[in-house]
């Protein structure tokens, strides 16, 4: 590799956002850690992360569905505020894929303890969870996908935001969602939609 002036892609340290809101009380952790699930919609973990581009930050933030590791909601947008999150979540409750009492569980930060996404998590009837302030391994299944898409998506630094929107979007629809391969422990190696695919069909037959 030094012949030939090639060098391994390295994880950068992400620059966190989690930015904790003063006089809110935290929603209590419903997760504990266990970053699985038996059924789809019945919890979700949430993060928002951001995209250098020659415009400036362009913010992504996510809702993944623990039983089939499947993006179910997501917004991109020049800010961060509240209305980023709520907005994903209302993608994700739009798709028809949560359950009632769905577990909605992120970190701590300001975003995730606004009245906004509060009152949205209430209006759709599921339940908010938190992790502790400062411990990343208490939401690392949603880390975990910001960490992949970095990686595999390849570009380090886009030349705007309606660039990194485009390929963004196709990652996440055309690639991990509908191509990447996971392995189950149930069904082996399958796409978190082919997954969701199995528990709906799982289910049809079951009624």
């Amino acid at each position: 590799m030094r012949e030939r002036d090639i060098s391994g892609v390295t994880r950068r340290k992400r620059r966190s956002l989690t930015r904790p809101a003063k006089r809110t009380v935290p929603a209590a952790d419903l997760i504990g850690r266990d970053f699985t699930a038996s059924t789809p919609g019945e919890k979700l973990v949430g993060d928002i992360t951001y995209i250098p581009t020659d415009e400036g930050w362009l913010y992504l933030a996510t809702w993944l569905d623990l039983a089939t590791r499947e993006i179910v909601g997501y917004s991109m947008a020049d800010h961060h505020r509240a209305s980023l999150v709520v907005d994903a979540l209302a993608m994700a409750a739009g798709r028809g894929r949560l359950k009632p009492g769905c577990i909605a569980h992120s970190d701590r930060g300001s975003e995730y303890t606004s009245d906004e996404l509060r009152r949205k998590i209430r209006w759709l009837g599921l339940r908010q969870s938190m992790g502790r302030t400062g411990s990343c391994y208490d939401n690392a299944a949603a880390e975990s996908f910001f960490a992949l898409l970095k990686e595999e998506i390849g570009t380090r630094r886009w030349p705007n935001r309606a660039t990194a929107r485009a390929e963004i979007f196709a990652f996440i629809e055309i690639f991990y969602n509908r191509k990447r391969l996971r392995k189950h422990p149930a069904w082996g190696y399958l796409t978190p939609l082919e997954i969701r695919q199995r528990h709906e069909q799982g289910h049809a037959l079951a009624a």
